[in-house]
């Protein structure tokens, strides 16, 4: 079974650092596309956070430029460096995908989500 697994996620104070990492599991034989980051804040809608394609373009948010950056470890990995995080920040962030299986079409998948928290 297909799975993107994350990791990484917890609490912060303002000003501080986290780094959120996620892997794709249980099939070498997909082809990953673009990968991302999104976030659902408390009472708030699912929003893009940061993209990196298979060629290493990267994309964020107008709300994170200069303090996240998305990372491709490998074909089917990616990192977020989350610094200078502020209690806005807060939201559960999930892992995106999009994979080519070998023998099918593009499908797109999701990671179960990560909590992260920044208080004092």
């Amino acid at each position: 079974q297909v799975q993107l697994v994350e990791s990484g996620g917890g609490s912060a104070q303002p000003g501080g650092s986290l780094r959120l990492s996620c892997t794709a599991s249980g099939s070498s034989t997909i082809t990953w596309g673009t990968m991302a980051w999104h976030r659902q804040g408390p009472g708030k809608q699912r929003e893009l956070v940061a993209s990196v394609t298979k060629e290493g373009n990267r994309n964020y948010a107008d709300s994170v430029k200069g303090r996240f950056t998305i990372s491709r470890d490998s074909t089917k990995s990616i990192t977020l460096q989350m610094n200078n995080l502020s209690p806005d920040d807060t939201a559960v962030y999930y892992c995106n995908a999009d994979g080519l299986p070998v023998y099918g079409t593009w499908r797109n998948y999701w990671g179960q989500g990560t909590q992260v928290t920044v208080s004092s």
